[in-house]
């Protein structure tokens, strides 16, 4: 007898049509909100490599790349940001249509009319689905969590049908399914894998025997090993070189960094991450857990009503707490082996997760210590599963009020009629939905993308720009090798030029031919040879010894000449006593190539290269400033401009009236402002640009004057700055 399909212990199929229906109006949802291209922070990032078949940051997350990669190749669009946000938004919404699965299964001894089951599953799966996190995640591909998201619906989805399965009838083939998909979600994140523990208990709770049968783990070892064998792809694709190639696994040592995230050096679980390792840590104390797990819970009032004020935010996240701890209790009552596998899922991706990330203080997190750094973002996209899997505990807490109040109405004879009496209360699931669709899109954004394209076309052709970290770099990667945009200029990022594998790619990578006829007017009409040499004339040259080291110390105030130019570095300036490889890098560069090929700042990178003492051969151009090989002198054209210093005005003049686009999406009207806070000095480089320009030009030129003061203020209206000015007035 063929084998059966797994029922319901009701003998109800699952409702799979319905469930394509969630998933395809989450779909729908997404791409009316969705980003029409690229970024901030690592969509830019992923994006790039999945153009380029590449390798991101560490662990590499292989299966996204090559999965995206093919997605890339499907004829879904013009833009190719687009369709890989639309990725991201395809896999969230396939992830939504599985916890409705899910909650109607575990809805069956709640809610005793089907219709009303399936209204609570739904319910469910759009609050999980519109919770902050999970939406503004869901319409870009900032990261790699929507898959693995799905992939942890998926195999939950997975151990409830096999243990739905008649005892004597039950098939590991299910099981071994399950360890192949957290074997391969491996290969993509480890969030994925965090399902594990909730699987475990659900079978333990149903069969252990099934664990210990010699055929299910021969299967399971098999299919484990080819499951993460995806990770292959990196030393493979590495050989080649592709544009994106972080870590560059070649050998098994590289391989093992990267996927070890040895880079990042992330402290021990054990440790304060606030504070160096060694015997003086203070250690993973019950205080500085108890700080982590509150910002957790602030990460939680996020989610049901962002575009709100912050006392809306926090009675909406106790309402639908509530509703979850209700929904938890009626889910115990109901079934236990279902409730202890989803109290374990929960307990995994929240309190066991935040131990296990060990995170600084929150980015917007109060502490009374200023000497210690909080994250340099917010991280509440880590926990991007735990909101979306409180979905069906909301849903189940809804039913639970819904049965309560059918239980109250005893005058009704019907019981379907009096479920049906109780069914508005399923409206209170379309509050997230309401309260978080302004600030949850990201429909209509591109200022990664132009502020990228700025940049690089600020810079003469076959230049160095020096940049600092993720958004004022990976949009550029993302414009360079993505719509090959000035792909001769040459992009040094410094937190990564501290390691050797960056700065061997530097050397070895010619710059391609520079393409006069795509680039700004005022770089044409004569000719730029490209250059034959690398940038560093003594390092990376091929030798294993030609390396730079580590760091140089810096005891004490030293002059360095670097060819025409003789910078002091001060380690009370730098404020440390060393030189770091980036610093190094920086200065041999310029030592070799000064008078030869262009080296930039971008403005972001700050006060950066005045601390390495080059403040007087600076000239701000734009959003960049130009290093030059004698002290800058004053000029009808190159002005010292208070709290800018030398800007070169006519340039910066041609730059931001003819060249940028970024500055009027900048300024461009946002009913939230700049949702991202910490990632919103990408706006501020436009600010300066302007109010320099303003300031330069106030009596020669006062009609474009001020042109950029109303761009300069239009900006500052969309920044915490406004805020800030508008509280003091308010004060004075």
């Amino acid at each position: 007898m063929p084998d059966q399909l797994p029922r319901s212990p009701g003998g109800e199929r699952p409702p799979y049509p319905l469930a394509l229906l969630v998933t395809l109006g989450a779909l729908l949802l997404y791409v009316a909100t969705l980003a029409p291209t690229t970024q901030f922070w690592d969509a830019p990032e992923y994006i790039t490599a999945a153009h380029a078949l590449g390798i991101p940051h560490p662990p590499g997350s292989p299966l996204f790349v090559i999965l995206a990669h093919a997605w890339g190749l499907l004829p879904l669009g013009a833009d190719y940001a687009r369709r890989i946000n639309l990725f991201a938004a395809g896999t969230s919404a396939a992830a939504a249509g599985l916890w409705f699965l899910i909650a109607d299964r575990w809805l069956g001894a709640v809610a005793s009319p089907r219709w009303a089951r399936r209204a609570a599953a739904a319910a469910g799966a759009l609050v999980g689905a519109t919770a902050f996190t999970v939406w503004n995640q869901s319409v870009v591909n900032e990261k790699v969590y929507t898959v693995s998201v799905l992939t942890i619906a998926l195999v939950l989805w997975l151990v409830i049908r096999w243990a739905d399965q008649p005892a004597d009838a039950r098939r590991d083939r299910y099981l071994v399914l399950i360890v192949y998909l957290l074997a391969l979600t491996a290969t993509n994140h480890l969030m994925g894998v965090l399902a594990a523990p909730a699987v475990l208990a659900y079978v333990l709770a149903t069969d252990p025997r099934a664990l210990t049968r010699p055929r299910f783990l021969v299967a399971a070892a098999l299919v484990a090993a080819v499951g993460t064998s995806v990770d292959l792809f990196m030393p493979i694709r590495a050989h080649f070189d592709p544009y994106l190639n972080e870590g560059e696994p070649t050998s098994w040592a590289a391989l093992h960094a990267v996927l070890t995230r040895e880079q990042f050096g992330k402290p021990s679980i054990f440790d304060n991450p606030m504070y160096p390792p060694g015997p003086d840590n203070p250690g993973h104390t019950l205080a500085l857990y108890g700080q982590q797990l509150l910002n957790y819970v602030q990460y939680f009032t996020w989610q049901f009503g962002h575009d709100w004020l912050g006392g809306v935010q926090r009675a909406l996240a106790v309402l639908f707490a509530t509703l979850g701890l209700a929904g938890a209790r009626r889910h115990w009552r109901a079934d236990r082996r279902a409730a202890l596998a989803m109290t374990t899922l929960v307990v995994t991706l929240t309190v066991a997760l935040v131990f296990y990330l060990n995170f600084r203080w929150g980015y917007s997190q109060v502490f009374p210590s200023p000497r210690l750094e909080h994250e340099v973002r917010e991280r509440d996209y880590f926990f991007i599963a735990s909101f979306a899997v409180w979905g069906i505990w909301a849903g189940m807490g809804l039913a639970a009020v819904m049965e309560w109040l059918a239980g109250s109405l005893a005058h009704q004879a019907v019981a379907t009629r009096r479920w049906a009496l109780c069914a508005p209360v399923l409206l209170v699931a379309l509050v997230p939905l309401i309260g978080n669709r302004l600030t949850a899109s990201r429909a209509g954004e591109t200022m990664a993308r132009d502020y990228a394209r700025d940049v690089l076309q600020s810079v003469d052709p076959y230049a160095l720009v020096v940049t600092a970290g993720d958004n004022d770099t990976f949009p550029l990667w993302y414009a360079q090798e993505v719509e090959g945009v000035r792909r001769d200029v040459s992009v040094l990022v410094l937190s990564l030029a501290n390691t050797d594998w960056y700065l061997r790619q530097l050397q070895r990578r010619a710059p391609p031919t520079f393409d006069a006829g795509a680039a700004p007017a005022l770089y044409r009409g004569r000719s730029w040879p490209r250059p034959t040499r690398p940038w560093m004339s003594r390092f990376y040259l091929g030798d294993v010894a030609d390396t730079l080291p580590e760091y140089v110390p810096l005891p004490q105030p030293a002059t360095a000449r670097l060819g025409s130019i003789q910078v002091a570095l001060d380690p009370g300036v730098l404020r440390r006593p060393y030189l770091l490889r980036s610093d190094l890098a920086v200065l041999q560069i310029i030592k070799d190539q000064l008078g030869t090929r262009p080296v930039y700042f971008s403005t972001s990178t700050g006060g950066y290269p005045d601390q390495l003492g080059l403040s007087p051969y600076l000239v701000g151009e734009g959003l960049v400033r130009r290093v030059v090989p004698r002290p800058v002198a004053l000029s009808d054209s190159v002005r010292l401009v208070e709290g800018r210093g030398f800007v070169n005005v006519p340039r910066s003049k041609a730059l931001a009236f003819g060249v940028y686009g970024g500055g009027a999406t900048a300024a461009r009207p946002r009913p939230r402002g700049w949702v991202d806070v910490p990632s919103e000095n990408s706006l501020l480089g436009y600010v300066f640009v302007y109010d320099t320009i303003a300031a330069a030009l106030h009596e020669q030129e006062p009609a474009l004057a001020s042109r950029a003061v109303e761009l300069r203020d239009a900006i500052l209206a969309n920044t915490t700055y406004a805020l800030q000015t508008d509280r003091r007035a308010i004060r004075n």
